[in-house]
């Protein structure tokens, strides 16, 4: 099988969806590859990962478990080839196999073998499981036969590889029904789906193998994929860099607003990080009562003092200042929200000046229940803002009915006048790659939903999901990093999309490469050996 094709390097940024990876086979089916030698290609892959597998553990029985559409196809296919590589192959079928149609009918009839019942198909008699029941499109929780077969698998302690995706599982948001095939590996095809990145879908696939069928490249031209993997071919060409003739005023001035006094670190991470990631120079806008305890603490970063909206509007109406971070530490409540106003209101519309602006930690809580007001301040702003919740802050902003709410909550809504006040449970709400696309689209700014599986959503229907945050990054001041390395590039001029996806990959590769122990402290010190991997020779 030497025409066998799995990719080489890092992952291709294309996330596709179930419905565009249909697409994808479909435009190349037009272009004159029929569908059998996809379905050939796709089980010919399945079974090369299955036989590396084998020989690994030293086995040479494996079970395959055949769905009712063309997941099961290939499940054929791949029975066939490792018979004939001399491995003792069992097939089960969920379903009636003689009433499949289209190519998965070719392939269950060019396996031409032995076929049992899927549920009496025993999961523990064998070295390998494969599973080719449902692919990614399945939406709907398992029930019946089905349900029972996947139990069965998972009680077996047999280790798993998945075909497309672990049954159960839906490609498209990483969400998992009623249960889902927990598999060693998966084996999927052309590029990677959503389903293959978020929680808790990717705990469910293991070791992903991206592989190649044939479809081109250029399909991705005419799909126009808006989900995507976060990772430096996304965003590295708008990476900024210093420049041989620059200076430190061309690579633009942050500005990071502190806490009172008992509250000043959570700035001073984030100016220290925002320095570290390459802005020119760092402000601490401090409390007056705080101006003492911060000076002890800086010394590359500048520090100013700024009480209340209208000093914040006279220091910002000066045109170098080009990004401001607030809310690590600043307290919640109206005064908050005065002093953003006064920020996003000093930057008016059309006026062409660049202005970045991260709202995180207090700064979205101060909002709490009144996104809609938000969401005004920010587009009758010409600022670009950034807006960074954890989910608890999420709900917070959003926990009435102008939450995006699902058909539930909808229908809450109609039935009663006091639905409004409800506050939506996290079982209420759309998943989390559409709860964070719909914020957007209602703030007007790019959302940065934190998580093990962080998404930026761009109001213009863009996401990157990222799967590179270590559990290290659970620690006291790591938001607080992470809004100073999003402020760090909008001060440069880094796009809004492109800074929060950025930011969050270096946040966690700079955790991976510190490994166990990590306190935020260490974050931005680590930075520069995980931009030295980065920077253009």
């Amino acid at each position: 099988m030497s025409d066998v094709n799995f990719s080489a390097g890092p992952d291709p940024v294309e996330l596709l969806t179930p419905a565009e990876m249909g697409r994808a086979d479909s435009l190349t089916i037009r272009g004159g590859v029929p569908g059998y030698e996809l379905m050939l290609r796709a089980g010919k892959n399945v079974a090369e990962a299955a036989a590396e597998l084998l020989r690994r553990g030293g086995g040479k029985r494996v079970a395959i478990y055949c769905g009712p559409g063309n997941n099961g196809g290939d499940g054929y296919v791949a029975g066939r080839f490792l018979r004939e590589q001399g491995f003792i192959v069992a097939v089960g079928a969920l379903g009636d196999p003689t009433r499949l149609g289209g190519d998965a009918a070719r392939a269950f009839a060019d396996w031409g073998g032995d076929v049992v019942a899927a549920e009496t198909l025993d999961p523990g008699a064998c070295d390998l499981i494969i599973d080719a029941l449902f692919g990614a499109g399945l939406s709907r929780p398992l029930d019946g036969t089905a349900l029972q077969v996947v139990e069965r698998i998972n009680a077996s302690g047999t280790p798993v590889l998945a075909v497309d995706v672990p049954s159960g599982l839906d490609g498209a948001n990483g969400a998992i029904g009623s249960r889902a095939v927990r598999a060693r590996e998966t084996v999927t095809f052309f590029r990677l789906k959503p389903g293959h990145v978020l929680l808790p879908g990717r705990a469910a696939c293991g070791r992903v193998r991206l592989t190649q069928i044939g479809i081109a490249k250029e399909v991705l031209s005419e799909i126009r994929p808006q989900t995507f993997l976060n990772a430096p071919a996304l965003w590295r060409g708008l990476m900024p860099w210093p420049e041989q003739e620059g200076h430190k005023y061309g690579r633009g001035h942050l500005v990071v607003a502190s806490g009172t006094s008992t509250h000043t670190g959570a700035g001073r991470l984030a100016a220290r990080a925002g320095l570290r990631v390459g802005a020119g120079l760092a402000t601490v806008a401090s409390p007056a009562e705080a101006l003492a305890v911060n000076a002890a603490h800086l010394t590359a970063i500048m520090l100013r003092g700024v009480d209340g909206p209208a000093q914040w509007r006279d220091l910002l109406a000066d045109k170098r200042f080009s990004a401001v971070v607030i809310g690590p530490a600043f307290g919640v409540g109206e005064a908050t929200q005065a002093v953003v106003e006064a920020i996003l209101g000093g930057v008016e519309k059309g006026a062409g000046r660049h202005f970045g602006t991260v709202l995180d930690a207090d700064a979205i809580t101060s909002f709490s229940g009144q996104s809609a007001k938000l969401g005004q301040v920010i587009q009758a702003s010409g600022a670009t803002v950034i807006v960074t919740p954890h989910e608890g802050e999420f709900y917070r902003l959003f926990n009435r009915k102008d939450v995006i709410p699902s058909k539930k909550l909808q229908d809450q809504t109609a039935a009663s006048e006091t639905a409004s006040e409800t506050t939506p449970q996290p079982s209420d709400l759309p998943h989390k790659i559409d709860r964070a696309r719909a914020a957007a689209s209602a703030l007007g700014a790019c959302v940065l939903l934190k998580g093990p599986d962080t998404i930026v959503a761009s109001p213009d229907g863009r996401a990157s999901i990222a799967r590179n945050a270590p559990p290290t990054l659970a620690t006291a001041g790591s938001g607080d990093v992470l809004a100073g390395l999003i402020g760090g590039l909008l001060a440069q001029g880094m796009p809004a999309f492109e800074a929060a996806s950025c930011a969050v990959w270096l946040h966690g590769e700079a955790a991976n490469l510190f490994g166990p122990g990590l306190i935020a402290e260490d974050l931005p010190e680590i930075l520069p050996r995980v931009l030295a991997d980065l920077a253009p020779l």
